[in-house]
């Protein structure tokens, strides 16, 4: 359907701007794919923890990979500060810029690397190629680099600022080894951010044959026209709303090193042309790393603007504008230097979940859902190569159940909201690290029961094979925080973490625990929180409950107790 034309904003070609949109999705697309294929580490060439973006030269978002919604922050706020630091007009072609940092370069969180390189055309700069990767190891005192209760920012790993780590064509080799001296794994740091330079060197490449194939002055107006219609698009979307506020909570377990949980609380004001995000009301800023960086921040409120309101349309600029955030500083979602941010991304979810619940009020039913897992936990592991020097890292973000909808389940075992990564496969696992999985499964039981159900969450186990492996976590929803449910449903099933599951040695261990010393045979178990219902338990038809227990997702004791013995009838 085509949008209602605005007086104050017309597109030169409407049609025009759409193909040329696919064509700046696509060039994305091939970044995205270059940097995943060509990677070493697995968490780039596996799960695929990483962003790719194009900025115009007033550093503008133009368009953006669909891999993770969290990586957008870290990316615009990147180019932002590299523009701050270095005018247009001393940047040189053959420019490469770095950084990391969430106070000095405004990124998210130190092991996601920024890389930026300018695009020039017939000597002026006119774009820039960018992309992220989350690295497995940045240094610091727990393998991954990020672990709950660290406390400082200078705990978390390596620091790198703005940084031009090649000046017209000429690589710095000194800074760049500087750089990989300081994590575990030297060889596969130097190896993924080379490839990731490679990526820009790609997505420069194709822009240039693009402005080659439609002339300068015909992308410079294409670009404009795509970001205005975004804007215009999305105020259309806002316009279509009841004007008022709406508030909504949501909790923390506790900031890192326990304690009392930690309020994440949104009110969102509709105004007749723009949207205020107040998180006035939510925590003090965290004693561990559960603080949410601003840019973070914006990325989680962007995303989920796109999600509710619009989900196809397009990430640039034009979807910023019309949106107001606010956020005290001192507080969980705005910390204050050094505060450590390691594990944001769980804040970054329960900060998009409780967007999601003060939109309640605003949608109907057909368009709400419940509370998903919010959570975002993550194992890791490390050790000793047996085959080169360094330790290897082995880091997995792990999904759990999705929210009801009004009129379907919710997703099993899919990551929600902000991150949006793949598993390792077991094969990959086995074959790379001395590690055994026990067990990867959906847990019964752990959707919320409901008209219809909450998704399932999951089961996963591995052993060590040798001794000497370090492991760490970070999870939350394991004692306050839940997935709600929506119009009767009821919630998920909160997390857990279980030391040796099974034995006759097994503890339950902190939800942020780190540096656990392993022996060969020794086992950690994760379970992860399963998703809120829609609608009472009782209106959930016999066809649905019969395909449950036929495929195991619910057991005879909760369809008996929980959803109505009369169903099996």
């Amino acid at each position: 359907m085509a949008e209602p034309t605005r007086t104050d904003d017309v597109l030169a070609d409407p049609i025009g701007m759409e193909v040329f949109c696919n064509r700046l999705l696509s060039i994305t697309e091939d970044m995205n794919n270059t940097l995943v294929r060509a990677s070493f580490s697995t968490n780039i060439k596996e799960r695929k923890d990483c962003s790719v973006a194009l900025f115009d030269a007033l550093g503008r978002l133009v368009a953006q990979g669909t891999q993770i919604p969290l990586h957008l922050g870290s990316l615009n706020g990147a180019m932002q500060a590299i523009l701050e630091r270095h005018p247009v007009d001393t940047i040189q072609e053959g420019d490469i810029f770095i950084c990391n940092d969430p106070y000095l370069a405004n990124g998210s969180h130190l092991p996601d690397i920024n890389i930026v390189t300018p695009v020039f055309w017939e000597g002026t700069l006119r774009f820039f190629a960018a992309n992220i990767a989350h690295h497995s190891d940045v240094g610091g005192p727990v393998p991954g680099s990020i672990a709950g209760g660290l406390n400082s920012i200078f705990a978390e790993g390596i620091r790198i600022p703005v940084t031009r780590i090649a000046r017209a064509g000429q690589m710095d080799e000194d800074l760049l080894n500087l750089i990989c001296a300081n994590t575990r794994d030297p060889e596969e740091r130097l190896l993924d951010l080379r490839v990731q330079m490679a990526t820009n060197r790609r997505g420069a490449a194709a822009m240039q044959g693009l402005i080659r194939q439609m002339g300068l002055q015909a992308v410079l107006d294409s670009v404009d026209d795509v970001i205005r219609y975004t804007r215009r698009r999305l105020l259309n979307r806002i316009a279509e709303l009841k004007q008022g506020s709406y508030t909504f909570q949501s909790d923390l377990d506790d900031d890192g090193l326990g304690g009392d949980p930690v309020r994440i609380q949104v009110t969102l004001t509709v105004h007749p042309d723009r949207l205020h995000f107040d998180f006035t009301g939510s925590g003090r800023q965290a004693r561990g790393a559960m603080n949410l960086p601003v840019n973070a921040l914006r990325a989680s409120v962007y995303y989920a603007v796109k999600a509710l309101l619009d989900p196809e349309i397009a990430p640039n600029a034009g979807l910023f504008e019309p949106i107001d955030i606010h956020a005290p500083l001192g507080t969980i979602t705005n910390p204050e230097h050094p505060a450590a941010v390691g594990a944001r991304s769980i804040t970054a979810q329960k900060v998009a979940g409780a967007i999601f619940g003060a939109f309640r009020g605003l949608l109907p039913p057909e368009k709400i859902m419940a509370s998903g897992n919010d959570c975002c936990p993550a194992i890791v592991f490390s050790g000793k190569w047996s085959t080169r020097p360094g330790q290897f890292v082995y880091l997995e973000t792990l999904g759990g159940g999705a929210g009801a909808r009004h009129d379907s389940d919710g997703m099993d075992a899919v990551h929600v909201h902000m991150t949006n990564t793949s598993n390792l496969p077991v094969e990959a696992l086995e074959n790379e690290y001395p590690l055994l999985m026990d067990e990867y499964a959906m847990i019964a039981d752990s959707g919320g029961a409901g008209r219809t159900r909450g998704g399932l969450a999951i089961a996963k186990q591995i052993s060590a094979l040798v001794p000497g492996i370090v492991f760490s976590a970070r999870s939350d929803s394991h004692t306050v925080g839940v997935a709600t449910g929506v119009d009767g449903g009821l919630e998920g099933r909160r997390a857990r973490l279980v030391r040796n599951h099974g034995t006759d040695r097994q503890e339950e261990l902190f939800s942020k625990t780190a540096n656990i010393v392993l022996d060969a045979g020794e086992s950690v178990r994760i379970e992860t929180p399963g998703g809120g219902g829609y609608g009472a338990p009782g209106l959930r038809t016999p066809e649905r409950l019969r395909r449950d227990l036929l495929d195991g997702k619910i057991s005879e004791s909760a369809a008996r107790d929980v959803y109505g013995a009369g169903k099996l009838a």
